[in-house]
């Protein structure tokens, strides 16, 4: 036998193999030569169908074999003696629509053996039997998944009508067969039916309309598919454990029904993307996909930056935020930010190693291609604005000294002594305003980015890498643009006189400074503008130290990772000293500059991004009980006042010892270098400077926010490297260790030396700051920035 229906233009298909139907919706026409069971109750009529299979029914066996229409009279005239008789002690009252309606909200007060419904947590609802009662309202609960706990009267969601001393042993399969056979097609039915009357309806009631009984069984179905549905029915009224539910106007199930497509589909669409993850983290490392293959399709796209999103903390929306915990609660994962991580990860959409500050932040690692197509054409035009008012200083040796991975090099030095013995030194600085113009689409990239950002990864330059190497960088060997400063120095080390000028040099030499101060070491003959050099930096040491300058210097470490983006990427590790001969001299022919531009815009009137330090009265020698170098350094450097700018006039810098200070020397990686450039070079053309003191006010707010999130961001990737070094280390491995500071009680902050990493650890009595002491790594998590260190006590 076949039951057929059409709804909505739709039409349904039960063959007579699915659970047998007593009580159908029957509004067709085609039905009218069948039998029907009329609830007088409802006003409903229900077709009636022979079968030979037994219902659905609980514990009631009741057979449904060949009805005839005098049974069902019969029946009926039973039915209807029965409710009269109940209806004369039930309440009536009329309902917003007119309806008459019965008190059918009679709750049943709790007892042994019912079989209840209740809400266990915000998420589960479970089916159980009420053993016996614990305190005044409470009762104790056998559920069905075996476990015996206590729920308050407002946890009970239904209570199971006709039974009583429920056997807890067959709750599962109750609920077995209660999930067997729900079907919410017959929901449908049901609302057109009531719709069409105006009725409300209970759970019992349904289960009498679409079931032909409200047995047990058949009315927690009846229950389910009206506390689950969320298209056809409403609550209309609750009272206790019962509630009466009314139907939803045509309109409101019609937008019900698109949303619930709606969500179907995202559902469909969230398990193909996490069967998509599965799968890749089942692959291994070789044939996981490339990140560029979760971005082709845009929905996967969507998803897979929500994760992302999440994994650095940082969702721009509540979609995203959502989206993400869906998909981790899908996986079976915990909504955490480790736990986004270790899954993009583990697909390989992530390398191990991945820098979440530079994703955090927003720093841009690559230039567009209209940039880069702005920066080729720079290259290729030879028109040089400055060429008639270069000065040829080929004829100098030049030196170029910066670390062995430099990729910018946009400083260099000479040196010439004069007839009367003083010292000539030549601080010359790469010309990038050469190519680029204040404005224009390549220099308004590099305000954006305000600095170049050096990591242990890889370099991301302020200018696209094929102008800032090719055609700003110093190269030696070559004719190169510079702007050229020539100081005269007094033998007490402060300036006689100076220059300022556009030139052309011809570097001779490319040193790192591990070369520079072999060279200084060997004190070669021909090689005597270094040795020029080194004595003007002492010179101006001294001098500045006699000015009130502060030795801040320490230790430096640099770390070069190659291969980063494999698991085990091979780390290369230098450590050097501020106090070494040659980043001694380069750092004071560098500061020698800042005071000359200083000087030279004060005279001119030109507003620059003058730097300056408040000493603060710092009285060095309270610091002179503790060691020289990093001990002490660290000691003043605690105490200091923040740096200051002023954009009108120069101001002192106490803690250099200068009366002025501007950074010009390396106008390829810092833009406030470059502004400087454009002032001094407009100036030397005889024009005025680009821009006001208020207009370079304004770009230094954004270049410094900018280049606050890069000193952070090249803070914490050099420590993690460097824990990272630390981890792979042999656990016996012993490092030396100075005692900087006590924190608290004998917990001290230590420098390791080998490694140039501040850390903590707990110190024996007895040891005292500038003490040296030898610690042992504990534990190393460079993900989670945990380093744990413990003093090896010497016996």
């Amino acid at each position: 036998m076949m039951a057929v229906r059409a709804v909505n233009g739709g039409s349904l298909f039960r063959s007579a193999a699915s659970p047998p139907l007593l009580a159908f919706w029957c509004g067709f026409r085609h039905f009218s030569s069948l039998p029907f069971r009329r609830n007088s109750e409802l006003g409903l009529r229900f077709p009636i169908f022979c079968c030979e299979n037994q219902f659905l029914g609980y514990g009631v066996g009741r057979s449904c074999s060949a009805y005839s229409l005098v049974d069902c009279v019969m029946e009926e005239l039973a039915a209807s003696r029965q409710r009269r008789r109940v209806r004369a002690n039930v309440k009536v009252r009329i309902t917003s629509t007119g309806e008459l309606l019965e008190d059918k909200l009679v709750n049943r007060e709790l007892e042994k053996g019912l079989l209840l419904e209740f809400k266990k947590d915000s998420d589960r609802i479970l089916l159980g039997v009420a053993q016996r009662p614990d305190g005044k309202k409470n009762w104790m609960v056998y559920d069905q998944n075996g476990f015996t706990s206590s729920i308050k009267p407002q946890q009970i969601t239904y209570i199971v009508p006709g039974v009583e001393n429920f056997d807890q042993t067959d709750i599962s399969k109750f609920l077995q067969k209660a999930e067997e056979n729900l079907d919410p097609t017959l929901l449908e039915i049901a609302w057109v039916e009531l719709l069409e009357k105006n009725k409300s309806v209970t759970a019992e009631e349904l289960a009498e309309m679409i079931f032909g009984s409200a047995e047990p069984l058949e009315s927690y179905c009846a229950h389910l598919l009206l506390s689950k549905d969320e298209v056809y029915f409403a609550v209309q009224e609750t009272k206790g454990y019962c509630s009466i539910y009314v139907p939803r106007p045509t309109r409101q199930v019609e937008e019900l029904l698109h949303k619930k497509l709606a969500k179907e589909a995202a559902e469909k669409e969230l398990q193909d993307f996490v069967q998509l993850l599965v799968s890749a983290k089942a692959k291994p490392a070789h044939a996981k996909p490339s990140k560029s293959l979760w971005m082709m399709d845009e929905k996967i796209r969507n998803k897979i930056e929500s994760l992302e999103a999440y994994a650095i903390d940082d969702c721009k929306s509540d979609e995203q935020k959502r989206t993400a915990g869906m998909i981790l609660k899908t996986m079976g994962l915990t909504k955490t930010v480790s736990s986004a991580l270790n899954l993009l990860i583990n697909i390989g959409y992530f390398p191990v190693h991945v820098n979440l500050d530079l994703l955090k932040f927003n720093i841009r690692t690559n230039h567009s291609d209209e940039i880069i197509a702005a920066a080729e054409s720079l290259l290729s035009e030879s028109y040089d604005p400055d060429e008639v008012n270069r000065k040829d200083l080929t004829d100098l040796k030049v030196y170029a000294i910066d670390v062995d991975d430099a990729d910018e090099l946009d400083d260099a030095l000479s040196a010439t002594r004069l007839q009367d013995g003083r010292i000539r030194v030549w601080i010359h600085a790469a010309d990038p305003t050469r190519y680029v113009q204040p404005g224009s689409m390549v220099d308004r990239e590099a305000l954006r980015r305000g600095t170049s950002v050096f990591l242990a990864t890889g370099t991301y330059p302020m200018f696209p890498e094929k102008l800032a190497m090719e055609g700003m960088s110093l190269k030696q060997g070559e004719l190169c643009n510079a702007v050229s400063i020539s100081v005269v120095l007094h033998s007490d080390g402060s300036i006689a006189e100076y220059s300022v000028q556009n030139s052309i040099i011809k570097p001779t030499y490319m040193l790192t400074y591990e070369s520079a101060t072999e060279l200084l070491y060997l004190n070669l003959e021909e090689e005597a503008e270094l040795k020029m050099l080194s004595e003007a930096a002492a010179l101006r040491l001294i001098w500045r130290r006699q000015q009130g300058a502060i030795d801040t210097s320490t230790l430096e470490t640099r770390i070069k990772v190659v291969n980063p983006e494999d698991p085990e990427p091979s780390i290369n590790l230098y450590v050097e000293n501020q106090a070494d001969p040659a980043m001694q001299l380069v750092s004071e022919m560098m500061i020698l500059c800042g005071e000359v531009v200083a000087t030279f815009g004060s005279a001119n009137n030109l507003p620059l991004p003058y730097r300056g330090q408040p000493q603060s009265n710092i009285d060095v020698s309270a610091f002179s009980h503790l060691p020289e170098g990093p001990v002490r350094s660290s000691a003043i450097v605690r105490i200091m006042r923040a740096a200051e700018i002023d954009f009108r006039k120069p101001i002192r810098h106490g803690v250099l010892g200068v009366p002025g200070y501007v950074q010009f020397t390396s106008p390829i990686r810092r833009y406030l270098d470059l502004l400087a450039h454009y002032q001094v070079k407009a100036f030397l053309r005889g024009e005025s400077p680009p821009f006001s003191a208020g207009q370079l006010e304004g770009m230094a707010s954004i270049v410094n926010m900018q280049v606050r999130l890069v000193r952070r961001l090249s803070g914490s990737s050099l420590r993690y490297w460097i824990i990272e070094f630390l981890r792979r280390q042999p656990r016996e491995k012993k490092y030396r260790a100075l005692i900087l500071r006590f924190i608290k009680d004998r917990v001290a902050a230590l420098l390791l030396v080998e490694v140039g990493l501040q850390a903590s650890a707990w110190v024996s009595i007895g040891a005292q700051v500038g003490d040296e002491v030898e610690v042992q790594v504990e534990e190393a998590h460079p993900r989670d920035d945990v380093l744990s260190l413990k003093e090896v006590i010497r016996n």
